[in-house]
């Protein structure tokens, strides 16, 4: 009896990031924006354009670098190149992303020391200011356009929107309540999906 031979496909490996590739990318995130609006920067890069992190892999590491403590653009390339190349890889993400901002914020802060007396100053940091806000509300639209549309967790959402937002709660408080309830809903909605 002939024996069958069933050859399994063999699945092909994600591209292998280069470190130089690591750094060049966070160093043009670092250079194309800062302060606001950094997330919909890198979700650009990091997803659309290089393709590295699918949508899912991306929204958890946004949300892994938005609970931790400290910067969120920074953490989110931390992450990133954790993910990516490990120590190393994290380490290089780090510098990609903070030595443009570094050397714009001292070259700023001297032309700042010199024009402070225009009010034409002003106009341009307050213009600057709307873009980072519209990139941040682009990136939050783009995200809620792929989550699952779950009436409690969506809720939740809105009910940190108002809490930190028009009525000026602490962020702190809001994210120990908010987190708990996060979890239990997600719990909630998978167990109930599984069983119903």
């Amino acid at each position: 009896m002939d024996k069958i031979i069933t050859e399994k496909p063999v699945l092909s490996a994600p591209p292998r990031v280069t470190l130089g590739e690591l750094l060049f990318s966070f160093l043009r995130l670092g250079l194309s924006s800062f302060g606001g609006g950094m997330a919909g920067w890198t979700h650009r890069e990091i997803v659309e354009r290089r393709q590295w992190l699918d949508e899912e892999a991306f929204m958890n590491t946004l949300t892994v670098a938005q609970i931790l403590p400290g910067a969120n653009p920074v953490n989110l390339a931390v992450y990133i190149g954790l993910k990516l190349r490990g120590v190393v890889g994290a380490s290089v993400a780090f510098c990609g992303m903070l030595a443009p901002a570094l050397v714009v914020i001292l070259l700023m802060f001297l032309c700042y020391q010199k024009l402070a007396g225009y009010s034409e100053t002003h106009a341009v940091l307050q213009g600057l200011a709307c873009v980072g806000i519209a990139s941040t509300l682009t990136m939050g639209i783009k995200t809620s356009r792929r989550l699952q549309r779950v009436p409690l967790p969506v809720l939740t959402a809105v009910g940190v929107f108002l809490a930190v937002g028009p009525f000026h709660a602490p962020l702190i408080p809001v994210v120990i309540v908010a987190i708990p309830l996060s979890v239990f809903f997600a719990f909630y909605g998978k167990r109930g999906s599984t069983h119903g």
